[in-house]
């Protein structure tokens, strides 16, 4: 049997690197409420949510996707938070965000090798741009999955911080403009939230 030669013993190596770095992105910690309240949401489960929500709903995609590559940009959308931490929408941090992701994607991305250092930062680009079907589908369902939860939850999360219904319109807009099919789930709950007192009706 041929022994690996010694790239590709450093290849595997930074692949194993990667896999074991990633593994922080279980302890970071979002607002949202588990649907049991439980306890906190994790940015780890976020993504696998994601990335479940992806094949689940792919009927209520902008056009015809490659579901693969939407399971992937779900899959590896939040692993910057593992420096960057988790921005709340509706608080502060979101000013300086894009720099603090650019930095933590820097670094993590540069633990694999090429080429898939440069397929994550690809993903990456793609999905911050929202051009293409696959993104706008996971950014559609980056909004969604918050909003189920929040729904789930009371809105507990909104009461804590003030949110007001106008931001969380805002925030859903992506969904109106390409998930048209998915919007009356989206003012049913809002509405709901603003006549049980979690949302500021402003």
């Amino acid at each position: 049997m041929n022994e690996p030669g010694s790239d590709e013993v450093e290849r595997l190596q930074r692949q194993l690197a990667f896999v074991r770095e990633i593994d922080s992105l279980k302890g970071v910690l979002r607002k949202n409420l588990l649907t049991d309240r439980s306890r906190r949401e994790n940015s780890a489960e976020h993504s696998w949510h994601l990335g479940m929500m992806a094949w689940c709903l792919v009927e209520y995609a902008p056009g015809t996707i490659d579901l693969a590559r939407a399971m992937q940009l779900a899959l590896m959308h939040d692993l910057v938070e593992i420096d960057a931490g988790d921005t709340f929408v509706y608080g502060d941090g979101v000013a300086d965000q894009a720099e603090r992701e650019q930095r933590a994607a820097a670094r993590i991305f540069s633990l694999l090798p090429e080429p898939q250092a440069a397929t994550l930062w690809e993903l990456f680009a793609e999905l911050e741009r929202g051009e293409t079907p696959e993104a706008r589908y996971v950014r559609v369902l980056d909004r969604l999955q918050p909003l189920l939860l929040h729904e789930a939850t009371g809105g507990v999360v909104w009461q804590q911080h003030g949110v007001r219904k106008s931001q969380v319109l805002a925030r859903m807009n992506e969904i109106e403009q390409h998930a048209p099919r998915l919007w009356p789930v989206v003012t049913r709950i809002i509405e709901a939230a603003v006549e049980h007192g979690s949302l500021i009706d402003e």
